[in-house]
């Protein structure tokens, strides 16, 4: 057998394994589509017709490679968020820059504080560089605040995650306890704050911006209110000196052209915006409807899902979804225990949500053996 050139030890360790299971591979082995894909906190709405229409007026011009310095949409989200283009980094949605955040500030055996059960493409980079994984219960369905904090001083974490608005449970912390969180951080430690659903919830939620302070990174993205989660574009607002750090090892062509030019366009498009918003709110209602029709427990959400508690244990709820899938209705879950008794429905549009009511009689009908 012939020898391979060696791996780096760190990835020569790692599992074989991806954070998901997209839902075209799923339709590649059972042999057909879903009929509701509701599973991906997509939005089904799209992007604004005026950022349709403008992607489609480039595409000839996709011979040309995009502008490195993503000039024009820095520009733009700056002005969207009263700060200087300096304090904004954009990259290749928000899983793009959780990997530049892992290899600017993680060195192997550091300690990375997060949630139990949060965005495991978080986790993913962190081990990709050899952090430490410590991972702090939920407590009544939100992220703890004071055990994230406890567990940052307990082992002098160089890194820790939070998103607010929530994924997976779609729960939040209001702003004035964020600030207290952010103000009880040693200075030492980097604290990475989604806010990928932040367009969805109430503004209460987001505190105001402060590019003065070195140790908190803010991320965005244009994946989920705007409808373009297609294009891979999200951006980073922190201290001048952090996005400079940012600007050494960041892909300087990663964003597409349309990319970029897409993002100005949705930002100019703020009616729009808002229209989303409000179908989105529309949504989960309908979706928590649904769900106590059905005997189901929704809980409160300030993103584009919904998380439902079906009322049993994690093997019950995953009989749920597998029933469901089995309907053609593509829905997820958390992993972990306790927050596994749940599923996650994301908002889909009408005729989605009618097919998910349609089925998830039967689909608990099967899970109770019924």
């Amino acid at each position: 057998m012939r020898q391979r050139p060696p791996l780096m030890s760190i990835v020569s360790a790692l599992p074989s394994t991806v954070p998901f299971v997209g839902p075209e591979a799923q339709e590649r082995g059972r042999g057909r589509a879903f009929r509701a894909r509701i599973g991906a906190n997509e939005s089904s709405f799209g992007p604004s017709p005026r950022v349709v229409a403008r992607m489609a007026g480039l595409a000839r011009d996709m011979w040309m490679y995009c502008d490195p310095d993503n000039h024009d949409l820095k520009v733009a989200v700056a002005a969207h968020l009263g700060v200087s283009a300096e304090n904004v980094v954009v990259g290749e949605g928000i899983d793009g820059l959780l990997s530049l955040v892992a290899r600017m500030y993680v060195a192997p055996g550091d300690a990375v504080v997060t949630s139990l059960g949060a965005y495991p493409t978080f986790i993913f980079h962190i081990a990709g560089v050899g952090g430490r994984l410590v991972a702090v219960p939920y407590e009544n369905d939100r992220e703890s605040l004071d055990g994230l904090l406890a567990a940052v001083a307990r082992e002098n974490a160089a890194l820790v995650y939070l998103s607010n608005p929530d994924n997976p449970m779609g729960s939040w912390w209001e702003a004035a306890e964020l600030i207290r969180f952010i103000e009880a951080l040693p200075e030492t430690t980097m604290l990475v704050l989604d806010e990928a659903y932040g367009e969805l919830g109430p503004a209460s939620a987001l505190p105001p911006i402060d590019v003065a302070q070195p140790n908190v990174i803010r991320m965005r993205t244009f994946s989920k209110a705007y409808g373009l989660a297609g294009i891979r574009c999200g951006y980073a607002v922190a201290e001048a000196q952090v996005i400079r750090d940012f600007e050494k090892i960041r892909n300087h062509y990663g964003v597409s052209r349309m990319a970029q030019i897409a993002g100005v366009e949705a930002l100019a498009d703020q009616d729009y915006l808002q229209n989303v918003v409000a179908r989105v709110a529309a949504g989960r209602r309908r979706i928590a409807e649904i769900a106590e029709a059905n005997g189901l427990k929704p809980l409160p959400s300030a993103t584009n899902f919904v998380t439902i508690d079906c009322g049993g244990d994690g093997a019950f709820a995953l009989n749920v979804l597998q029933a469901l899938l089995s309907r053609d209705v593509f829905i997820r879950k958390p992993m972990v225990p306790v927050l596994d008794r749940c599923i996650r429905v994301s908002v889909g549009l009408d005729h989605e949500l009618d097919i998910f009511a349609e089925e998830l009689p039967g689909a608990l009908a099967v899970a109770r053996g019924n």
